[in-house]
């Protein structure tokens, strides 16, 4: 099994960046073959609405996204992890997020609308970590994840939140958040 771990956090080896290698190190544990990309150190455009995609199922912008459509086609499972900012997604996984309106064409222009109600690409996770404690506080990022994973033709499983936290390294005072990670990875790579 191949799985694509999606560091979305601009602060590296924060927080979500240490669930989600925690996460993919119980996915390894089990013989998973795994790979992984950090969305701020990508060059990676917003998306241009220029609607080329619509015709082909390609993205025309050539930057760094070319590089990341390749990992995201042969990924059975994505696990992406992200810091909650101002009830989303950083900006830097945004545009990546927003580029996959290219694969949402794709899917548009090989399936008939009763194929687009099964998912045949594979699962998809959502690790998130928020600093305040507020009741709404993972539905944007949850949201934009459902899309995310849907325009991959793979079916959103959720995956793992923690509220109030905040200082960078702050989730390993909290060991059975990181073993709660481990044990995701472990979950994800026995579902084949």
């Amino acid at each position: 099994m191949n799985i694509l771990g999606i560091h979305g956090s601009p602060r590296k080896n924060g927080n979500s960046d240490l669930l989600l290698d925690r996460c993919l190190e119980g996915a390894r544990s089990r013989g998973a073959q795994v790979e992984s990309i950090r969305a701020c150190s990508l060059k990676i455009l917003g998306c241009l609405a220029c609607n080329k995609c619509r015709q082909t199922g390609q993205c025309v912008v050539d930057d760094d996204m070319q590089k990341v459509y390749p990992l995201l086609a042969r990924a059975e499972r994505i696990v992406m992890a992200a810091p909650v900012f101002f009830f989303g997604l950083p900006a830097q996984l945004k545009s990546l997020v927003d580029r996959v309106q290219a694969c949402w064409s794709k899917r548009m222009l090989a399936k008939s609308a009763e194929e687009r109600k099964t998912y045949s690409s594979g699962l998809g996770y959502l690790i998130a970590v928020g600093a305040t404690r507020g009741d709404n506080l993972f539905e944007g990022c949850e949201l934009t994840a459902k899309y995310f994973y849907d325009a991959l033709d793979m079916e959103y499983r959720r995956g793992l939140f923690f509220r109030n936290i905040d200082a960078k390294g702050a989730i390993l005072e909290h060991a059975d958040a990181m073993q709660q990670a481990f044990d995701l990875g472990i979950r994800i790579a026995n579902q084949l």
